[in-house]
């Protein structure tokens, strides 16, 4: 059952996603989910938004606190089609997500495992659990597309 929801939220979050290179902005979509509901959805706006920190994740993570009326969410899991930059990771631990799915690694800049493993400092009082890979090759490719568009 976890692994239906699991790739039913995945794929809202690739739609997002597309919706983001449509935009012009690099092609990545989260979705925040409490209980099998919906909470919050976003794409990457940083360059339309003229602000650094509009990364899918924190538009997704913000609208849900703003919604809840609390900066902390528990009980959420949040999915993004690429694994989290050090921002993000520290935004979701701070906010108390329970659980992140990801899509693509990213090898350049991904906190969860690839060029760093912010997530498994257990100094941080608040773990957050992670898992990548999830529609790993479908992510990777649209992210794959976008660039090669732009050479």
């Amino acid at each position: 059952m976890q692994a239906q929801l699991d790739l039913k939220f995945m794929q809202q979050a690739l739609e997002q996603a597309k919706l983001a290179a449509l935009a012009g902005e690099v092609p990545v979509g989260a979705v925040l989910v409490r209980d099998g509901e919906v909470l919050s959805q976003a794409f990457n706006k940083p360059i339309s938004n003229h602000d650094p920190s509009a990364h899918a994740e924190m538009l997704a993570l913000r609208a849900a606190a703003h919604q809840d009326g609390n900066y902390r969410l528990p009980g959420t899991t949040l999915y993004v089609t690429l694994e989290p930059c050090v921002m993000c990771a520290g935004a979701l631990m701070h906010s108390r997500v329970e659980r992140v799915v990801y899509g693509a690694p990213d090898p350049k800049t991904g906190s969860a495992g690839s060029a760093l493993d912010v997530f498994s400092v257990k100094q941080i009082n608040h773990q957050t659990r992670i898992e990548g890979g999830l529609m790993s090759e479908e992510c990777g490719q649209v992210l794959k597309d976008f660039f090669k568009e732009r050479r």
